[in-house]
């Protein structure tokens, strides 16, 4: 059995799977996820969140797979009592984008299930997530700062297969929204203009009913992750912007969950550098503002 110290891995994602009375650890898993051929996506499982199997395949591409390179960000979702996996993929000469693929089990196997990215072809984006609102699916995803200088947060509605979008995309809104951004340092963003990141969206529904979407971002100490509150309770907003992160430094790109007992977990990558980062599990509750660390 493995713990957390053992297993790098960034982006994480818990699902839990009460039928198996356990839960799946999802992540961008190969060694080096920014360059050289890309492997897979693995999963590890546990029944405590503290002992892990593992590692089990959960995505290998076919050899005509289109994308080679700088897997992403894997995201499972139960949807129609089938598993879809939103992962984040790329290729020379293709911009980057977030394709679905399906499963029947929630370990995998998981194969391609939409004709290709689901993010515009044209745009650079990554890390799209499956957020279902009055029996309507969307993805919410991010437009990168390597096109638009000031990163961007979409949605986009999705045919009720998840195969194919159902409609134009929206723009939530842009990084510098929230008064806790900074830019990229220059000698990261290699431009002569401020950039400015947008990372990692994950929604989630309070039990009082209103939305909330965390996202990541550069801060006062680098890496981090901020929450948005909907003023309408719907993914289209408007978007209200915490005054300062949730977790403020060398981490982010996270997910809440629900644990045992019912308590609601923090997941992210800590500390943001490869290869020692680590998924991080961090105790979290309700509050007026949104979500604060217990």
């Amino acid at each position: 059995m493995l713990d957390l110290t053992d297993i790098q891995i960034r982006d994480p994602f818990v699902l839990p799977v009460p039928s198996e009375e356990c839960y799946y650890l999802f992540g961008s898993t190969d060694a080096n996820i920014w360059r050289g051929p890309a492997t897979g996506f693995d999963t590890y499982r546990s029944q405590d969140l503290e002992d892990w199997e593992g590692p089990l395949p959960a995505f290998r591409p076919g050899p005509d797979f289109w994308s080679d390179t700088q897997y992403w960000a894997p995201e499972v979702h139960v949807y129609g009592g089938s598993y879809y996996m939103f992962a984040t993929f790329t290729a020379e000469g293709r911009c980057r984008g977030t394709q679905v693929l399906r499963a029947e089990e929630p370990a995998g196997p998981y194969r391609p299930w939409s004709a290709g990215p689901l993010t515009p072809r044209h745009w650079e984006c990554l890390d799209g997530t499956l957020h279902v609102e009055a029996g309507e699916a969307w993805m919410v995803f991010c437009h990168e700062w390597k096109d638009v200088g000031d990163g961007e947060i979409w949605a986009v509605p999705l045919a009720d297969d998840l195969r194919t979008t159902a409609g134009e995309p929206v723009l939530l809104f842009a990084a510098t929204a929230a008064p806790w951004v900074r830019p990229l340092p220059t000698e990261t963003a290699k431009s002569d203009r401020p950039a400015y990141v947008t990372d990692g969206p994950f929604l989630h529904r309070t039990a009082d009913g209103r939305l909330l979407l965390l996202w990541s971002s550069m801060a006062e100490d680098g890496y981090a992750l901020g929450v948005a509150t909907s003023r309408t309770g719907t993914v289209l907003g408007p978007w209200h912007q915490a005054e300062q992160p949730l977790w403020p430094r060398d981490g982010g790109h996270g997910m809440v969950f629900h644990g045992p007992e019912g308590r609601l977990y923090l997941t992210l990558h800590h500390p943001n550098r490869t290869p020692q980062e680590r998924a991080r599990f961090i105790e979290v509750v309700e509050n007026g503002e949104g979500l604060v660390i217990r």
